[in-house]
């Protein structure tokens, strides 16, 4: 718990450096302090508020016993073996089969996955992607994956801002440096998510497959969904592409430069570690 607290913590100010730097860059002293302040306010905003930007990005509506008992049937028991509360459960209506968590801590939870994902899978698979999951949200990933999802959209927009309009002209750094700022400033706030993600993927998968007893399901669903997922655009992915890696198989169908912002280990891999679990 303290380790994401920590990362939680350097992500934060992380954020709020790279909104300085903006800030600085399109102007100046003036426009750093005020950038900063407004980096503050987006970490706190982000904070309470973000999960409920993800899931209105995604249009993903709440779902319970009554209208969707499959799926909050398998949601609840696997929640009560990983002694969790119970989250929120959401369906994503998009074909493309995928599925996340979000949330600020275990008490405050929602899981969502896509009508194309209860279609694609078995019962035995998609209750180890729920244990996936819910993984997550005991290993309390969900706020670090969340705030850097909505907040690294935010810089991009500020740095996209910066190119058009600058400071005075006494208070502007060399445009050069301004260019480089505005490039690098989204570069820096996807490379955050990078180095988070990765890593926290094969804690997820080993987590799941412990919560959900059968490490050979999530394996099966993981290649079952990334061969589909391939060939499937998931709408609301491409359109905020920082949202990607709270997935759990990288959603983006863009080739090219994309591919080098990939947020998830090779699925082979992931899918090695899975089949070598006891």
């Amino acid at each position: 718990m303290f380790g994401n607290w920590l990362k939680t913590s350097i992500l934060m100010a992380g954020i709020v450096a790279l909104f300085g730097a903006v800030g600085g860059a399109i102007g100046g002293q003036q426009g750093m302090l005020i950038a900063l302040v407004v980096g503050g306010a987006t970490n706190l905003w982000a904070y309470w508020f973000s999960d409920k930007m993800v899931l209105k990005m995604y249009r993903a509506r709440q779902v319970d016993a009554a209208s969707s008992p499959y799926l909050y049937n398998m949601v609840k028991e696997l929640a009560q073996r990983a002694d969790l509360p119970m989250p929120k459960v959401y369906v994503i209506d998009e074909h493309q089969p995928n599925a996340f968590a979000t949330g600020r801590n275990p008490g405050h939870a929602a899981v969502a996955a896509t009508s194309g994902i209860m279609q694609l899978l078995s019962e035995r698979e998609l209750r180890g992607v729920m244990a996936h999951e819910l993984a997550h949200v005991k290993h309390r990933d969900i706020l670090i994956s969340t705030i850097s999802a909505t907040v690294a959209g935010a810089i991009a927009a500020l740095a996209q801002f910066g190119m058009f309009f600058g400071g005075r002209d006494n208070q502007r750094s060399h445009p050069a440096a301004q260019i480089l700022v505005m490039l690098v400033a989204p570069l820096a706030a996807m490379l955050i998510q990078m180095a988070i993600s990765r890593t926290r993927e094969f804690g997820a998968d080993r987590g799941g497959a412990e919560i959900s007893g059968d490490p050979g399901a999530l394996a099966d669903a993981l290649l079952k969904i990334e061969s589909y997922a391939k060939g499937i655009p998931l709408q609301a992915a491409e359109e905020h592409p920082a949202t990607a890696q709270m997935m759990i198989i990288n959603p983006l169908l863009g080739g090219g430069l994309r591919s080098l912002f990939s947020t998830h280990p090779a699925t082979q891999d992931r899918v090695a570690r899975l089949r070598g679990m006891r």
